[in-house]
């Protein structure tokens, strides 16, 4: 009702004064559609679905030439679908290559956050984007597909000024460090005079190669032209695999993956998914430190089962002025699957982890029963209240009474069954 009020009787009163429009997926169809804004040149949407997306390339009223003509500044993100077995199906690189196929003739800046990167399958790149002056691309998960995608998206853009890249990329020989950059990038970018970036490669080590060091990749930076540059490399050798993380600083990302106790520490402030893995134990210090770097933290994710070294020491005296009880203040969703159970007690345990009211949990149900002690210890039993939605992996459905009054708030969901 407050929606049909707001559309009916006061966006036709003040609709030519609109320059600027903030949606979300369930108002965007019926707020662009009530009347018309003839000033209109920046439009967000924001958290909106695949369906919502298409329907900006075939609504005839969404996609018409006032739109095409008119909105130079365009900022989308992606739902990050609720149902984990569906997520990785949306296809949204071939939604960020329909935008950009002409119908939005005067874009300015586009700001685009993708579920992946996955090859198109429908769409093919089209002809030069000569308008377009600033340019963001961020993606949580890693792509293969890097040439095949960002690069022959990228050329069409003669014209860049400001470019802004967040992902994740897998690469079968060489890392991408400055040379990788410069060459590809930079040197064809002629009026690009912003460009910051995070963009971690990841290689396979099963194969004898000549890996280089951190020093080597940071001095393919030396001469790069902005104000300062990170870079650092981890190896791991039980999966197999070797990292290297190169980004700006003063950095702008919304995601940090694949942390380790390597991590070099700052202040990142727009980040809000962060991951982190390592074949080192993560000590309680360390989650102090990434607390610190990453304040604004909703997301986190946790793989490691190397058990915790100082973990006794810390229970054994209690006034250790070390260790403190960390505070995540704005985290809303808890990933610890593939977790030695220290760090399921480092975060559930109320004498080391404070957490806010609604956290969605992912957690492996046989873990989560033994650190409990089949859902009955009382350290955890503060933290338990506070779960919103509890996703238990690697057991079937159990009809366990105690499981459902230790986490009585929680929606219990079991995505191993379909």
């Amino acid at each position: 009702m407050i929606l049909d009020r707001f559309c009916l009787h006061i966006l036709p009163k003040i609709c030519d004064t609109i320059e600027c429009l903030d949606l979300g997926s369930s108002s965007m169809k019926h707020i662009l559609r009530t009347t018309h804004y003839p000033n209109l040149y920046t439009l967000g949407l924001y958290n909106i679905d695949e369906k919502s997306v298409r329907s900006l390339f075939t609504d005839e009223i969404l996609s018409s030439d006032i739109f095409k003509n008119q909105i130079t500044r365009l900022l989308i993100t992606i739902n990050k679908n609720d149902d984990y077995g569906m997520m990785l199906e949306i296809q949204s690189f071939n939604d960020c290559l329909h935008l950009l196929d002409g119908r939005f003739n005067q874009l300015h800046t586009l700001y685009v956050d993708l579920v992946n990167l996955r090859r198109p399958h429908e769409i093919q790149n089209q002809g030069d984007l000569p308008n377009l002056k600033c340019f963001s691309l961020s993606c949580v998960y890693a792509t293969y597909y890097y040439n095949e995608t960002i690069l022959p998206l990228l050329y069409r853009m003669s014209n860049l000024e400001e470019l802004d890249l967040y992902f994740s990329v897998e690469v079968d020989e060489t890392f991408i460090d400055g040379n990788y950059l410069k060459k590809n990038i930079i040197n064809r970018m002629t009026r690009l005079n912003q460009f910051t970036f995070y963009i971690p490669s990841i290689m396979s080590t099963r194969k004898e190669m000549n890996f280089p060091s951190t020093e080597d990749i940071q001095r393919t930076f030396i001469d790069f032209p902005a104000n300062k540059i990170i870079s650092y490399l981890d190896y791991f050798p039980e999966i197999k695999q070797s990292r290297c993380h190169i980004y700006s600083y003063p950095s702008f990302m919304p995601y940090y993956s694949d942390i380790t106790n390597n991590f070099p520490g700052g202040l990142f402030q727009y980040v809000r998914v962060v991951s982190l893995y390592d074949e080192h134990p993560f000590e309680h210090e360390f989650f102090l430190r990434i607390v610190q770097s990453f304040p604004f933290m909703e997301k986190l994710s946790l793989k490691n089962n190397k058990s915790q070294n100082r973990k006794q020491s810390y229970e054994s005296n209690n006034d250790n002025q070390n260790f403190s009880v960390i505070e995540y203040s704005f985290l809303s969703e808890l990933v610890i699957i593939d977790a030695h159970d220290d760090y399921i007690e480092e975060f559930l345990f109320d004498t080391k982890t404070y957490l806010q009211n609604n956290i969605i949990l992912q957690i492996n149900y046989e873990s989560l029963q033994r650190v409990t002690h089949n859902f009955t210890t009382n350290a955890a039993r503060i933290h338990s209240t506070k779960i919103s939605k509890l996703y238990l992996y690697g057991k079937t459905k159990c009809s366990n009474s105690c499981l459902q009054e230790y986490f009585p708030y929680a929606k219990i969901c079991y995505p191993d069954i379909f």
